[in-house]
């Protein structure tokens, strides 16, 4: 009756509480929808995309209208001639000025696409962050779960053999040893169940941050899970990847074109400029003049033409904003190659995350059996006499234990896989894909 017993906590230590547990992509479309991070970022995406337009509109012709009203009194006194003269002058103008030729204006608009594209690289990399940030707190909730289910399940059998040792000691076929033993076992399993509930009430609160709203049952991975290693296999091919396609790569790539950009938009300072200038006005003036006493005359005019200015001394302003721009690209160089780096480690390190954790795994699928065998082995022993109530205690913590272990092992491996693509530059929803296909329907 024991053995059945602790052979059915054991099974169902890991088991679904609940049909209808939600998935990881299910989390992780309430996770885009609600997660302040990417929303922001979105936000910042729209913000961003709107540089072009407005570095394009540099280049385009503006138009303006304008108007005014002028009310002109004379007090004339001279031999013979002495008089008011008063008149109203109203004038109306129309004007349009288009760039020809102005060097600054066409590099800011091609500045101005290298941003917009900057923008993207950066929400396409908070999109790949909040993969990881949801699988992490998904997973962190069910290793926790995995913690909690594992210490009551022990804590069941602990109270099984307690009491055994109990009535052993009651019949006079064991020692006050075993019972004292059992006790202790049982109390540090009630202090480690609390434990374990409130690091669970701390993992869902993680992921309720991202998601928006409480988390409920989640699905748990398969029984008889097998993880597949990373393709490539080879780690440099990972790392030329990172190098080449990590999105903060990329970013800063483009920062280093638009720091040189910008010291010929500088430069351009120095260049001439030219305008076609085109306008169109009426003046209309109503009153006396010298000539009549009450007269109206009004005046069309239409110019035409272009202006060339030539800028020959700005007060050595335009050198000094080229040399700020030069030492801002040495700069941004230099972030780039600390990218390239950053992205380089964060991708070894992924690598080695998954591949001692496919090794780890496959040791504790061992440790699991043997310790399923030890286990069966001290109970029928403690059953003929030639083992002590301690000797089960220990084989029960010990497969409880590697149980844990193995079920986070999982976990963490699963996470540095989505890692080192997340740093590869190639994690996309697919991949959450083939994550959840892990997981119980």
């Amino acid at each position: 009756m024991r053995t059945t017993l602790i052979a059915t906590l054991l099974a169902s230590t890991f088991a679904v509480s609940d049909i209808h547990a939600a998935d990881l992509l299910q989390v992780y479309r309430e996770a885009l929808a609600n997660d302040a991070v990417i929303t922001s970022a979105r936000a910042a995406l729209a913000a961003g995309r709107e540089r072009e337009p407005q570095g394009f509109a540099q280049l385009l012709p503006t138009i303006g209208l304008g108007a005014g009203s002028t009310r002109t009194l004379a007090d004339i006194s001279a031999p013979g001639l002495a008089s008011d003269r008063n008149n109203t002058t109203n004038s109306y103008a129309i004007s349009l000025t288009q760039p020809l030729f102005r060097l600054g204006n066409w590099e800011a608009w091609q500045q101005s696409k290298l941003q917009v594209a900057a923008t993207e690289a950066v929400y396409a990399q908070a999109q790949q962050d909040l993969m990881v940030r949801v699988s992490q707190a998904y997973f962190d909730v069910l290793a926790s779960q995995d913690a909690l289910a594992t210490v009551q399940a022990q804590k069941l059998a602990i109270t099984e053999q307690l009491a055994s040792a109990k009535r052993n000691f009651e019949v006079g076929t064991a020692t006050i040893t075993d019972t004292h033993e059992a006790q202790a076992r049982y109390d540090l399993a009630v202090a480690q169940e609390f434990a374990a509930e409130s690091d669970l009430q701390i993992k869902r609160a993680a992921l309720q941050q991202i998601i928006g709203k409480p988390a409920g049952p989640l699905a748990p991975f398969k029984p008889g899970l097998t993880l597949t290693p990373p393709q490539p296999a080879g780690m440099e091919e990972w790392v030329s990847s990172a190098e080449a396609q990590n999105y903060g790569v990329v970013g800063q790539q483009l920062a280093v074109e638009i720091a040189q950009r910008e010291i010929k938009r500088n430069r351009a300072g120095h260049a001439p400029t030219v305008d076609l200038l085109a306008s169109r006005g009426r003046n209309v003036i109503n009153g006396s003049t010298l000539t009549s006493a009450l007269s109206s005359m009004s005046t069309n005019t239409t110019q035409l033409g272009v202006q060339l200015n030539v800028p020959l001394f700005s007060g050595f302003a335009v050198t000094s904003r080229v040399r700020e721009a030069i030492a801002l690209q040495d700069k941004a160089r230099s972030d780039l190659e600390n990218a390239r780096r950053v992205a380089a480690q964060g991708a070894r390190q992924a690598f080695v995350g998954v591949s001692s954790g496919l090794a780890q795994v496959r040791a504790l699928e061992a440790a699991e059996v043997s310790s399923k065998s030890a286990l069966e082995s001290n109970q029928l022993g403690y059953q003929v006499g030639v083992r002590i109530n301690i000797d089960v205690l220990n084989a029960q913590q010990q497969l409880f234990s590697t149980r844990r272990d193995l079920a986070r092992a999982r976990y963490d491996t699963v996470i540095n896989g989505l890692r080192l693509k997340n740093a590869a530059g190639v994690l996309k929803e697919d991949d959450l894909v083939q994550v959840n296909s892990l997981l119980q329907p």
